[in-house]
C-alpha cells in the first residue's frame, strides 16, 4: 500500500455559473466556489469541477463483527471488513472518532477497492462496512468497493448519520444491502443544531423513507446523552415514528453514551435512563425489537419473541452466546416468524482484528 494521493471526480454535483458547483450527494447541498471545499472537507471545486480528495484513503481498516454496527437482524455472528477515510458532514460534540471525523487533513493509507475486497476474503468476512466516520463523504470510494464487494458474493452495510439525499440512497441502492441509520438526542432537531452543528433533521427521516422504499434492511440507533438528550417523550415520539413509517419489527437499538470529544465533562447515561427508554419504546410506542448497546450483560441486549416473549438470542456485548432459532428464523415455542436476514455465521474469531 503507498500513501498516493488519488483524485477521483465526485458524483452527485452540477456545474453551475462562474465555475461553481451544487453538490448534492448530502443534504447539506453545499454550493462550493472555485477552489474551496465543502462543509465535510474532502470534496473540492477544482476549476468547476468536484473531486473526492479522500478517494482509497484509508485510515481504518478492521475485522469487527457485525454486531459492532450494530446489526443485531441481519447475518447474525458474521464478520465484516470495516473501512473509513477522514471526514465528515457532522461536528458532533460527544463523537468516539473524532480524531478520524474531524480530521482537517487528508491521510490515510491508499486501498483501492480490488484490494479492500481481497482483503476481506482473505479475512474469511461475509461482508464489508463502511463506517466509523460519515460513509457518505466516501460515497465513490465506498460505491467502487460495493460494486467489486457484491460481484464476489459480499454483502455490503452503511453505519451512517442518515443525512444523504434521496439521490445518493437510489445511486448506492444496488449494491447496498444493509444500513445501521444512528440518531443522537432522540432526532432532537435543537439537540442537532446545538451539539451537532446539522440545521434540519428532516433529510434523516427522508433517507430512512427512501432506504426503505428501495428494500435495504434497515437498524436505528439513538444515543442517549444524559440531561441533554434523554428526553422519555422525544423516545417514544422517536419510537413511535419508527413504528408507523418503517415497521414494528424495525431493531431499535438504545446507547448509552460514554465521555468523550468536547464532552469529557458529562457523566456516563445511568442504566435506569436507559432501562426506562427500553420500555417506553417497547411497550409505550410498540416495537417489538428493541435493543440497549454499552451495557455488555444487560437481559435487554437480548432478543425476545414478542408473541411468547421466549428467549431467542442471548448476547454478551457483541458476542451471541445463545442461538434459540430455528433454521428459518421462527420461535422454537410458538413458530412466530423473527424477521432476521441472511443466517447465522459461528465465527469464532477474535475480534476486532486490525487489519492496519
Amino acid at each position: 500500500m503507498t500513501n498516493k494521493l488519488t483524485l477521483k471526480e465526485a458524483m452527485l454535483y452540477e456545474k453551475l455559473p462562474e465555475d461553481k458547483v451544487h453538490c448534492y450527494l448530502c443534504a447539506r447541498h453545499c454550493k462550493i466556489d472555485k477552489n474551496r471545499t465543502g462543509f465535510c472537507l474532502v470534496r473540492e471545486n477544482k476549476n468547476g469541477k468536484l473531486y473526492s480528495l479522500n478517494y482509497a484513503k484509508t485510515c481504518a481498516a478492521n475485522v469487527d463483527p457485525i454486531a459492532k454496527k450494530p446489526l443485531a437482524h441481519f447475518n447474525p455472528g458474521a464478520l465484516v471488513m470495516s473501512i473509513a477515510t477522514v471526514g465528515c458532514n457532522f461536528r458532533c460534540k460527544f463523537c468516539d472518532n473524532w480524531m478520524i471525523s474531524q480530521e482537517k487533513t487528508i491521510s490515510g493509507r491508499n486501498f483501492p477497492p480490488e484490494e479492500v475486497v481481497k482483503a476481506t476474503l482473505e479475512s474469511a468476512c461475509q461482508g464489508i462496512s463502511y463506517t466509523y466516520t460519515e460513509p457518505t463523504i466516501f460515497f465513490e470510494y465506498a460505491y467502487d468497493t460495493a460494486r467489486v464487494a457484491k460481484d464476489a458474493g459480499l454483502f455490503n452495510t452503511f453505519v451512517t448519520n442518515g443525512y444523504m439525499t434521496p439521490e445518493a440512497i437510489r445511486k448506492i441502492t444496488p449494491y447496498l444491502d444493509a444500513a445501521t441509520v444512528d440518531f443522537k438526542g432522540a432526532a432532537d432537531p435543537e439537540f442537532y443544531k446545538r451539539f451537532s452543528s446539522v440545521p434540519s433533521v428532516q433529510p434523516i427521516f427522508s433517507a430512512l423513507k427512501e432506504m426503505k422504499h428501495n428494500g435495504i434492511h434497515v437498524e436505528i440507533t439513538n444515543l442517549i446523552i444524559p440531561k441533554i438528550g434523554d428526553s422519555l417523550a422525544k423516545i417514544e415520539e422517536l419510537a413511535v415514528w419508527i413504528r408507523d413509517n418503517l415497521g414494528k419489527d424495525t431493531p431499535f437499538h438504545l446507547l448509552r453514551f460514554h465521555p468523550n470529544y468536547k464532552m469529557t465533562g458529562q457523566t456516563a447515561t445511568p442504566r435506569k435512563t436507559m432501562e426506562k427508554a427500553y420500555e417506553v419504546s417497547l411497550k409505550k410506542a410498540g416495537l417489538n425489537y428493541v435493543y440497549l448497546g454499552n451495557i455488555p450483560g444487560h437481559d435487554f441486549e437480548n432478543t425476545y419473541c414478542p408473541n411468547c416473549n421466549n428467549l431467542l438470542v442471548k448476547r454478551f456485548g457483541v458476542e451471541i452466546v445463545k442461538w434459540n432459532l430455528t433454521k428459518k428464523m421462527h420461535c422454537p415455542e410458538c413458530g412466530h416468524n423473527i424477521p432476521i436476514k441472511g443466517e447465522l455465521h459461528p465465527t469464532g474469531a477474535s475480534y476486532p482484528f486490525p487489519l492496519f
